[in-house]
């Protein structure tokens, strides 16, 4: 990389989560830790909205703010149109600012963004040009360097033009977009890419709950690697449909009290929007919230109060929607809820304390559930993109353009995947147990080192390399007999059906095709054993066994099918 003159110009790289509602900017400090970066007003999550008054740009919070005095000059909700042809979009989030018009095949919006009162046609990709530079120019005022680079997330549905679309716009701001990298991978980054954190094979759910949007994504992290198994999305969901339920309920509160719906004015309709969602925010962190609206309605100034306890009775509905397109995913990408590890939640909605505490009923009670409100260490959904952004930026600024491009090409990301578990299995003579060494969807080439305790004899030890796969068993609880009904309670066997024990589910593995035997002879008593199997792309096989602490190893290889 270098300028007219041939001399080498200094990158500078943060991430950039690039939101339909909110964006964040994120550095690595010196000390390897993800930073979100503040904007002059001191906003973490600057709202995805420009708005023009007289010739002058404002930008995040100020301009969120005048959609409810200036919504035709009030640009939001427009990275999903970034990319697409108008036919293709759907304008419902932008009822209440600027409405997308067609220019040619491309969206634009019509607005006064000179001192002149002729209105411009801007098309969105210049919108996004505008919010990029801003973006880039908190983040260079914050760090007092030029940042002339970036890693910016995306929504995995994202398609081949929208990420064209995106690093043309980031290059008219002048930023070089060094890769894009998928909002859920970057979330499970934001956690692995911890000093402190210690990374492991896992399952891992990634729910972005958004301001419009939920995005959910089976994500299957094997040795540092990371691959999207299924996705699922809710392009009505989100946010704005919490907001929604308090709008109405505050709605019908002041048509009881002043026989008028305060929701058929549009600078009504405009300000419960925007109190209704800091009424929401400040729910998550409190049991009430209060809410007060100067001349909402006939010039009638409004006020009252909501607890949280109201609040999630009336959202009941939405909030089984969350959970039913985390359950979708789950189901979509061949697993049970046994198999995860880690659900993460991702975006502005995941602060609502419910949601996260319906998802600890769905998955087991060792599956971490990764939100505020379940996790004490927990990082702030609102956070997670922009902090793998970063990560990943600090990974690939020293990289040349060449090299990055390389490094994500298809022939290399779309690496082949093992498709069963592979694992050894132990005879005695009760049972055979399978324990996975290397996990289904496990990236290749891959290698693996385990070590497992000898029976306590000693003596020759046979290690079976075979494929294995899981199974769900189910045990049904022994029915408890009529006699023991508690004599004390006369009408307890009035809800005993209520009280029937659920059955209990676990994984158990099972093997399906033996692959190699190999024996350590002479183990001492009490000993162990170390197994371990490299996988070459083409499914080819090397494994060793050998005593801990011996010199020797026993080694075989089998070839591969490709």
């Amino acid at each position: 990389m270098g300028d007219a003159n041939g001399v080498s110009a200094e990158r500078f790289a943060i991430g950039i989560s690039f939101g339909n509602s909110s964006s964040s900017i994120a550095r690595i400090s010196p000390e390897g830790k993800a930073e979100v970066i503040a904007n002059e007003e001191g906003d973490r999550q600057i709202p995805t909205v420009l708005s023009y008054i007289d010739g002058e740009e404002y930008h995040g919070t100020q301009a969120k703010a005048q959609l409810v005095r200036n919504s035709s000059n009030t640009v939001a909700y427009f990275r999903d149109y970034l990319g697409k042809e108008f036919k293709d979009i759907d304008p419902t989030p932008c009822h209440q600012s600027a409405h997308p018009q067609q220019s040619g095949s491309t969206v634009a919006f019509t607005i006064r963004d000179t001192a002149s009162e002729t209105p411009n046609s801007v098309t969105v990709s210049e919108i996004a040009t505008r919010h990029l530079r801003r973006l880039k120019q908190s983040a260079t005022d914050f760090l007092g360097k030029d940042v002339n680079s970036a890693v910016i997330t995306v929504p995995t549905d994202f398609t081949d033009a929208q990420r064209e679309a995106l690093v043309a716009a980031a290059k008219d701001a002048g930023i070089e977009v060094l890769q894009l990298i998928a909002e859920p991978v970057a979330a499970v980054m934001a956690y692995d890419g911890r000093p402190e954190a210690t990374v492991t094979d896992k399952l891992v759910v990634v729910a972005d709950l958004g301001g419009t949007r939920s995005d959910v994504a089976v994500v299957a992290s094997r040795g540092g690697m990371y691959t999207i198994l299924a996705t699922a999305h809710d392009y009505e969901l989100g946010g704005a449909s919490l907001d929604q339920i308090i709008i109405d309920h505050f709605a019908k509160e002041f048509m009881k009290k002043h026989k008028t719906d305060p929701r058929e004015d549009a600078r009504g309709l405009a300000k419960l929007k925007l109190e209704g969602e800091g009424t929401r925010k400040a729910l998550s962190l409190s049991p009430n919230a209060q809410l007060s609206i100067e001349s909402l309605a006939d010039g009638i100034d409004y006020g009252s109060t909501v607890n949280r306890t109201r609040f999630e009775m009336l959202s009941g509905k939405v909030f089984a929607q969350f959970t039913g397109l985390i359950e979708q995913v789950v189901k979509k990408a061949g697993l049970d809820v046994l198999d995860i590890d880690e659900v993460i939640f991702s975006g502005g909605a995941s602060h609502t304390p419910k949601i996260a505490q319906l998802a600890q009923n769905i998955f087991s009670e060792k599956t971490n559930i990764l939100a505020p409100s379940t996790f004490t260490s927990a990082i702030n959904p609102s956070e997670l993109s922009a902090r793998g952004a970063a990560f990943q930026a600090s990974l690939v600024q020293e990289f040349d353009h060449e090299d990055i491009e390389q490094s994500i090409h298809p022939m290399v990301t779309a690496t082949p995947h093992l498709s069963k578990a592979i694992g050894v299995e132990f005879q005695s003579t009760t049972e055979t147990t399978f324990q996975p060494l290397l996990s289904a969807e496990t990236a290749l080439p891959a290698r693996r080192i385990a070590q497992y305790t000898a029976p306590k004899e000693g003596g020759d030890v046979l290690v079976r390399v075979c494929e294995g796969a899981r199974e769900i068993k189910v045990t049904k609880p022994e029915p408890k007999a009529k006699g023991d009904k508690p004599a004390d309670d006369e009408d307890s066997d009035f809800d005993s059906d209520d009280e029937e024990e659920e059955d209990h589910r676990e994984i158990v593995w099972k093997t399906e095709k033996p692959v190699a035997e190999l024996a350590v002879k002479g183990v001492k008593a009490g000993g162990k054993v170390e197994v371990m199997v490299h996988v070459n792309p083409d499914l080819g096989l090397q494994i060793a066994v050998r005593e801990v602490g011996g010199s020797t190893a026993v080694r075989g290889a089998i070839n591969g099918s490709a």
